[in-house]
This record gives C-alpha cells, structure tokens and sequence, in this order.
C-alpha cells in the first residue's frame, strides 16, 4: 500500500477569495497528498475586498501553539512543511518551532516568503518581521518568493530588480546560499507578453526558466497556486525544473480560464475546473 504524503500548511483561511488554504487544500488533495492545516487567521474575506472595516478576523496565533503542543504528543510526521502569509512575529517563531521539532532527515521545508509584491511590502509586515521572515527562509530546502521578496531577501532596493536573464539567474544563484537551497522566483519576464518563473536547483546547481503567455490583470491567490502546484509535484518525484513548468503553465490556464468567465478578479482564478488535470 502507498503511503499518501503529509503536508503541514501554515496559511489563513479566507471566506471569500480563492487564496491560502481555500487553494492549497484542494490542490495537494488531488495531487494525491494529505494536507494538515496549521492555520494562522479566519478572515471573512481576502484583504483585498472593500469595507475591510466591517470585516471578521480571527487571530489564531494560541490555537497554533496549542496545534503544536498536541502534534508533539501524537508524535506525527510531516513529509513537507510549506508556509505562506504569516501574521506577526509570534507566528514567525511558532513556525520556526514547528520546523526545528518535526523535520525529518526527508522534511521538505518550503517557505513562500509572503512579504509584498509590485515593488511594495505589505502594510502589515514591519521592518523586523521582513528580518526574521529572512532569517526564517534561510532554514528552507526551497523558497519561491516573487521578485519584490527577492530584493527583500537580498537587501536590494526594488529599483535594482534584474530585468534580464542574466540578472535573474544571479539573483538566483545568491539566493541560494551557495547551493544550501533551491529557489523559483515567480513573476519573470524575458520577454514581451510573457511571465513565468526562474529556478534553481539547490542539488545540481542548474538554472531552468518556464515561461508562459501573460494574461491582461493581477488576481488575487495565484502565488498561493503556483506554490501548491509546485509543491504536489515535487511530492510525486518531479524534478524542480518540471513542478515549475507545471506550476506555470497551470496558473496560465486557471488566469485564461477566468478572464473567459468574466469572474471579477476580486474572487480569484476559477482553477477548479481544471483540477483534472493535477491527477
């Protein structure tokens, strides 16, 4: 009998707005994987949505230390650990526990270092939680930040992001911590009416580039996507190169999928009719 890998999922979990766990659980669900939430927020709906003032928000920062208190007992094990958003500092430390007590010898540690985006960081991360959000990647088999928490990471102004291949494959190769893990930054683009993403195995030291046709809008949740897929694939034995091939030419659909429905962006991308397909 196979045995279906488990996922620990440190995310939010938004009533509305495909993003976070509402996209990762299904994702790794059909990609054949048991997804164990760890969840950090309930929200009511995405940040995004108007009138954030009458909004519902629950901070599950002391039921995750509770979590893990009781992981700790039950003795369990986790084939990957994959972190997204995070809240405050304190939860940066409570996944720095999680990591420090349940990685095995073949824990997979992936850590989206969701910290902005177009240049800008999120008006809920201060500059230290930038720094230990840092600190934290650096414990990470893999990190899949975009190109605004790459210059985060690197300590570059976001005036200086690389346009070019080149550029981007020195970003990458710095990133890596000489090799010490492997990293895709998202949102590239070497050329016109293209986006995708660069990646670098940490192992064999390769660079690969997988780019696909650039869809008109920003939606909300695709990173969150993209890392899912990434992660699923990589959990059946695919090679970094080809879960990052994967992981783009899926958000390219899932995007194109939405703009032919007219489904306001608001909502995120329609990917579950095409779920099929991750099988």
């Amino acid at each position: 009998m196979n045995r279906t890998p488990k996922v620990a999922a440190v995310q939010d979990l938004s009533g509305l707005g495909r993003c976070s766990l509402s996209v990762i659980l299904p994702v790794l669900s059909v990609m054949g994987t048991q997804c164990c939430p760890l969840p950090t927020a309930v929200l009511s709906a995405h940040t995004a949505f108007p009138a954030p003032e009458a909004a519902a928000f629950q901070d599950l920062t002391g039921a995750m230390e509770q979590t893990l208190d009781h992981w700790e007992a039950l003795h369990v094990t986790f084939d990957a650990i994959y972190s997204g958003f995070l809240g405050s500092l304190q939860q940066i430390a409570l996944l720095r526990r999680l990591i420090q007590q349940f990685r095995q010898k073949e824990t997979l540690v992936l850590i989206d270092p969701v910290m902005g985006d177009h240049g800008r960081v999120y008006r809920t991360y201060t500059q230290e939680m930038c720094e230990q959000t840092a600190l934290l990647a650096a414990e990470a088999d893999l990190i899949t930040p975009n190109l605004t928490e790459a210059a985060l990471l690197l300590g570059e102004p976001f005036d200086r992001i690389p346009t070019t291949q080149a550029g981007i494959e020195a970003w990458l190769q710095r990133l890596s911590l000489d090799g010490k893990r492997s990293v895709v930054i998202t949102g590239v683009s070497l050329a016109p009416k293209t986006l995708g993403a660069g990646c670098l195995d940490g192992a064999s030291g390769k660079i690969r580039f997988a780019m696909a046709r650039q869809e008109p809008g920003q939606f909300f949740g695709t990173g969150d996507l993209f890392a899912a897929v990434l992660l699923g694939s990589l959990l059946r034995g695919e090679a970094l190169s080809e879960a990052t091939a994967r992981a783009v030419d899926f958000i390219q659909k899932a995007v194109a999928r939405t703009l032919t429905a007219g489904t306001p962006m608001l909502e995120g991308v329609q990917f579950e009719p095409l779920l099929q397909e991750l099988v």
